[in-house]
């Protein structure tokens, strides 16, 4: 089981969007996938609607340490893709995963209850810094940041998340090495004239690291996100061509790059999607 958490410590750069809509495309793919909510403002638990509910969720998973599915794993009406949703609205699990001896590990712990079920483990993370944000990163093989092509979210991610990802390099010591990071350039909109220099900016100061760099896929500004969340559904059933009037990629179009790019290996069952799409 592939383990990505979408990480910013910033608000509003589309993190939900992203691992709603990936999640989603990666079902449909035929892959096995678990949804993971940690933000203690749900939106990722309300985004598909359900057709079956557990009766306990993240709560119940990191405080209680319980794995077992029929109690934690929701299913969603998307087939192939499962949640355990958010349930921590008062930020209790912060405060006991702090004083926990093991609570920057307990989900990299836990997570051999789940591999034999799923093929990818896709976790949301709460905008800022936090014991949980550390926690998800440390039982992932790959960090996922999305950031809007702003010079103030790029300022946020060198003051925020790549500081973060710095501070658990201790952790390496302990066979536990922080994951490589990848950088997601969501909302892009082309016509605005500084988007252009600051995408060129990131990519020329990440060109040489080791562990972090820009991804070539680009989620472009368009409705058609909006409107698949309004709907519960993901965006590539929602925008399967690219329209006349704009000239970046449909939303199926950019989903399946940026799933391909992410996992290559899977890159034989994600093209399918297209073809399932058109059927639907």
């Amino acid at each position: 089981m592939r383990v990505v958490s979408v990480v910013s410590t910033k608000g509003g750069v589309g993190k939900t969007t992203v691992t709603a809509n990936l999640g989603g495309l990666l079902a449909d793919a035929g892959l096995r996938v678990l949804l993971l909510d940690l933000d203690s403002q749900p939106t990722l638990s309300s985004y598909y609607a359900l057709s079956q509910k557990a009766a306990a969720g993240a709560y119940e998973l990191l405080a209680l340490n319980l794995t077992t599915p029929a109690q934690i794993v929701s299913k969603t009406v998307i087939e192939r893709l499962d949640l355990i949703f958010s349930n921590d609205d008062q930020g209790r699990l912060s405060t006991l995963l702090l004083h926990a001896p093991d609570g920057r590990l307990r989900l990299r712990n836990l997570l051999d209850d789940f591999r034999p079920s799923y093929d990818l483990l896709l976790i949301d993370t709460q905008g800022a810094r936090s014991v949980l944000l550390e926690m998800a990163i440390l039982a992932s093989d790959l960090a996922l940041s999305p950031i809007t092509p702003e010079m103030l979210a790029a300022r946020e991610l060198r003051r925020g998340t790549l500081k973060l990802r710095s501070e658990l390099e201790p952790f390496r010591h302990l066979g536990i090495p922080p994951p490589p990071l990848r950088l997601l350039l969501n909302q892009v909109n082309a016509f605005r004239a500084d988007t252009r220099m600051i995408i060129s900016g990131l990519r020329k100061t990440f060109a040489e690291a080791t562990y972090i760099s820009v991804l070539e896929t680009v989620i472009p500004d368009r409705v058609a996100y909006l409107n698949a969340a309004s709907l519960g559904l993901p965006a590539h059933r929602i925008e399967t061509r690219q329209s006349r009037e704009r000239r970046s990629p449909s939303a199926l179009e950019t989903m399946q790059a940026l799933a391909i790019e992410l996992f290559p290996e899977w890159r034989e069952a994600i093209s399918t999607v297209s073809r399932c799409v058109e059927v639907q």
